[in-house]
């Protein structure tokens, strides 16, 4: 092609560079020379030359000098490798000087795209490798200061790290959001509460209306206690108010659900699942197929996704009298080698994965008995435990020294079983919430360093409680779920990464209105006899007619005289037995004395006996009746034995 050709295919479209992500730079892209291109490409290769015969002489001084241990076939390769990477950095120098030298107003491609590629991995070599292509040229030169003086700035004061300029707020319902889960890429984010529903939010798929594309209910009517994704994504743990955890797929179809134990058996060891309310649950960090659950039931328990008529462990808490005791919290290390749960009687106990009889680490006054221990979490570095206690306390815990906390704040009031502490994604800040009484003020979000547990920050979320908190590491975004049905999401557009970033900027989709169908009515009335509507007649005139009209106005049928007809029953029949029933209605012959009633038949029965006597004729004895005494005139008596009535 020519330089033309080659200028005009150099020259970069605006709307492929808006399409392709590049125009938000906000620098126009140069145009390159190509002939500056070829002469300096021209001038670098003598001076490479030169340079490379330059660093041959030297090389050989230096053999002839130094006495090398090696055989010679190895000094040879060895020095021709050394000639090639000292031919390399030649010419890069010679690269960047040319670039330097080269005029202001046209820079060319192949110096600036080398020095770029290879400034840039060496800056940041030192804190993180370099990923992906290399930036545009002169985009990382020219804010070089300005980043150096940031990134100091931000090591010196950690609240700079903190990303809450901006925030979006999720109407998940009107009760307590009480669960918050994203997946690990940052792509979704599902929100559970008391109203027994669990809501799907997809960051790419919302627009400015902040809408969830899914909503249901996986457990009926039990209050959502956890939500989680597994490490890689696939799958949801659900935990509620039951005592059978489900795992759901991405879509919310469930994938298996956990078996019930029996209640009736003592021992919980011998039991397939969990008998009472379950209280918390999480994924393993490594292993995606495995489960964490705990319940009242006493028990922590860990599960199979591919096993769900039987657990795999169980552990047992136990008090210091070996009695059992409620786990309310329980989690997995970062790297899964140990679980850890807390206890209603305040203490915190930490088992080997493998090993489930004996704790591995114990701490029985960690928080006041009685009090529910509603969150316990790892440090990223593994080594540090942070605990939110029931009794209104933060606590950290090196378990390595699990006797004594590091650091502990007070005055943090919690109201919900599963408020949450999380850390931050450099681990250097530690986040929780705190709890409000209706009308009470407003519930605030805490950063404290973990260091020395100042209190760094705090924002005021909303005038309800604090429940859940989530810190994202790739999305650098925190999650907050409040007491009054809100999900508030705090990003900053420079400091964050995708998520929130990605719905706010979209428009509001315009509402379709539903095309409905009206009757057609007609233009021209009375123009046919039959399209003319009858005349508005007058009411009273109507419901006399109705009146007279036994369907219309519901006349009841009158009773039916004499013998039945037309399938009803006569009220008296003709037939013998309802005679009999007729006269037994209304014979109300009363005999006020029952004894004279029995005894009038005994003459019949003695001169003509028939049922009995004859049969005891010879056996019979006499019987004998009681005399009738005559009653006494008590009108003589005194008043004191007179029958008192």
């Amino acid at each position: 092609p020519s330089v033309a050709d080659a200028e005009m295919l150099c020259t970069p479209d605006p709307a492929l560079a808006a399409t392709m992500g590049f125009s938000g730079f906000g620098k126009k892209a140069r145009t390159f020379d190509l002939e500056a291109m070829f002469e300096q490409t021209r001038r670098t290769a003598v001076e490479r030359s030169r340079k490379v015969l330059e660093a041959r002489e030297r090389e050989k001084e230096d053999q002839t000098e130094k006495e090398f241990r090696i055989p010679c076939t190895d000094s040879s390769a060895s020095a021709s490798s050394a000639i090639a990477a000292t031919s390399t950095v030649i010419e890069r120098e010679t690269a960047s000087s040319e670039s330097e030298d080269s005029s202001d107003e046209e820079v060319t491609g192949p110096s600036m795209q080398s020095q770029s590629a290879t400034k840039v991995p060496s800056e940041d070599n030192d804190d993180d490798e370099f990923i992906g292509p290399p930036l545009p040229p002169g985009f990382k030169d020219s804010d070089d200061d300005n980043d150096n003086d940031d990134t100091e700035e931000e090591d010196n004061n950690p609240v700079k790290k903190i990303p809450d300029s901006h925030e979006i707020t999720l109407q998940h319902g009107t009760k307590t959001v009480s669960a918050l889960g994203l997946d690990p890429s940052g792509a979704r984010l599902i929100t559970g509460g008391y109203d027994y529903d669990v809501k799907f939010w997809d960051f790419a798929g919302m627009d400015a209306s902040l809408q969830a594309f899914r909503s249901l209910q996986p457990c009926e009517c039990h209050q959502i206690k956890s939500l989680q994704y597994s490490s890689t994504g696939d799958v949801i743990l659900v935990v509620s108010g039951n005592s059978q955890a489900k795992v759901l797929d991405r879509d919310g179809f469930p994938v298996m659900e956990c078996i019930k134990g029996d209640q009736y058996i003592v021992d919980m060891t011998n039991t397939k699942g969990h008998t009472a309310m379950l209280n918390s649950g999480c994924w393993h960090p490594k292993i995606k197929e495995e489960f964490l659950t705990c319940s009242n039931d006493g028990t922590v328990r860990t599960w199979d996704v591919n096993n769900e008529k039987k657990h795999k462990n169980v552990f047992k808490p136990r008090s210091v009298q070996g009695k059992r005791v409620i786990p309310t919290t329980c989690t997995y290390s970062r790297d899964g080698k140990l679980i850890a749960a807390g206890c209603q009687d305040g203490s915190i106990q930490i088992w080997d994965r493998n090993m489930s009889v004996h704790t591995k680490f114990h701490c029985r006054q960690a928080h006041a008995s009685g009090t529910d221990t509603s969150c316990l979490t790892f440090s990223y570095d593994g080594t540090v435990l942070a605990s939110r206690g029931g009794d209104d306390t933060l606590k950290i815990w090196d378990i390595r020294q699990f006797k004594k906390p590091l650091n502990s704040v007070d005055g943090l009031p919690s109201f919900f079983p599963m408020t949450d502490c999380c850390f931050s994604p450099d681990d250097k800040i530690l986040v929780t919430g705190t709890s409000v009484k209706k009308g009470g003020g407003s519930g605030k979000l805490f950063f404290f360093y973990r260091e020395t547990f100042q209190k760094l920050y705090e924002i005021e979320v909303t005038d309800a409680s604090v429940v859940r908190c989530l810190w994202h590491p790739k999305l650098n975004q925190i999650m907050v779920g409040t007491g009054n049905g809100l999900a508030k999401v705090y990003y900053d557009p420079v400091k964050s990464q995708r998520g929130a970033k990605l719905c706010v900027v979209k428009t509001k989709r315009k509402e379709r209105q539903a095309e409905t169908l009206t009757q057609d009515y007609i233009i021209t009335p009375h123009a046919l006899p039959m399209f003319r509507e009858p005349r508005q007649r007058s009411t009273r005139k109507q419901l006399e007619k109705d009146r007279l009209d036994p369907l219309k106005s519901h006349k009841p049928e009158p009773p039916v005289a004499g013998a039945g007809r037309g399938g009803r029953v006569g009220t008296h029949g003709v037939t013998l037995s309802s005679y009999i029933v007729k006269n037994i209605a209304l014979d109300k012959t009363d005999d006020s004395n029952p004894r004279e009633a029995i005894l009038r038949h005994a003459k019949e029965a003695e001169e003509n006996p028939y049922w009995v006597a004859p049969a005891y004729a010879k056996t019979q004895p006499k019987t004998v009746f009681a005399e009738v005494e005559p009653e006494d005139d008590e009108t003589d008596k005194p008043e004191w034995k007179k029958r008192k009535i």
